[in-house]
């Protein structure tokens, strides 16, 4: 079962430069949360940092230790003339269990079969991962990610360059996880898709600017205000503090926030 995630004044970024500044809030436990904002927003940065894959630069995230924690890059990111088949890249899910070299067991095996089936990848199993079309391949990550069995799932632009069918079967699956208790957070960019299916969202423009039910954070100001974004991001930026005392803390409303001076 998954538990509550906590950020704490947390600043993300590359280099020491920072592209996510002073985020602040609670992600609570088996959270359907959608992570919004423009191009540039810090959006991935942000998932990164969740999955550990990047330190943060200043304050720190609290919750995730003992928790299990799966991570769906964007499909633009991925190596697909590695020589995997689909069942085998599926298969890969079960690393923690079987480690990088260990067999699978006749039941992994069945878990692997019943993944590709629920995603929709019956007969699929023995071909090559670079044949298949975008959504094949975002039906492949899904199975994978199912085999992980993780408590908290982090998808990056989960829907971007797929077809409605797929992305319908898979938001079905995403809504599924969510009723099982998993914390699941997706960075999106179509607000439709938002407001249909995510009762939580977190906007960010490199700063938070609201972090509540979907309702309140995606209103005609809160957008418009997205279009003022700060300059884009500036590898040689210092890493900005916060003020004494500085609470971002939304206690489960949402909230503005203003930008920090340079």
């Amino acid at each position: 079962m998954s538990a509550p995630i906590l950020l704490h004044d947390l600043t993300l970024g590359y280099d020491g430069h920072p592209a996510v500044h002073h985020v602040s809030g609670v992600i609570e436990a088996g959270a359907l949360l959608a992570v919004v904002g423009p191009n540039g927003a810090g959006k991935s940065t942000l998932i990164k940092g969740l999955a550990g894959l990047l330190k943060p630069l200043g304050g720190r995230i609290e919750g995730l230790a003992g928790q299990r924690v799966a991570y769906l890059p964007q499909q633009a990111t991925l190596e697909r003339g590695f020589p995997v088949t689909v069942g085998e890249f599926a298969a890969m899910g079960l690393w923690r269990e079987c480690g990088a070299f260990g067999g699978f067991s006749p039941a992994q095996r069945q878990r692997v079969r019943e993944a590709l089936a629920q995603v929709g990848l019956v007969g699929h199993a023995r071909q090559p991962i670079d044949t298949l079309s975008g959504g094949q391949l975002q039906r492949t990550l899904f199975a994978r990610l199912m085999l992980q069995d993780a408590d908290v799932l982090l998808l990056d632009e989960p829907f971007a360059a797929i077809d409605q069918r797929t992305t319908d079967e898979l938001l079905a699956l995403l809504r599924q996880w969510h009723a099982g208790g998993k914390t699941v957070l997706a960075v999106l960019h179509d607000l439709h898709q938002v407001r249909a299916s995510f009762p939580r969202t977190l906007m960010l423009a490199r700063e938070l600017r609201a972090w509540g039910d979907t309702a309140d954070v995606l209103t005609p100001a809160n957008l418009q205000g997205l279009r003022v974004m700060p300059e884009a991001f500036d590898e040689h930026a210092p890493v900005c503090e916060a003020a004494p005392g500085h609470d971002h803390s939304h206690h489960g409303r949402a909230h503005h926030h203003a930008e920090h001076d340079r």
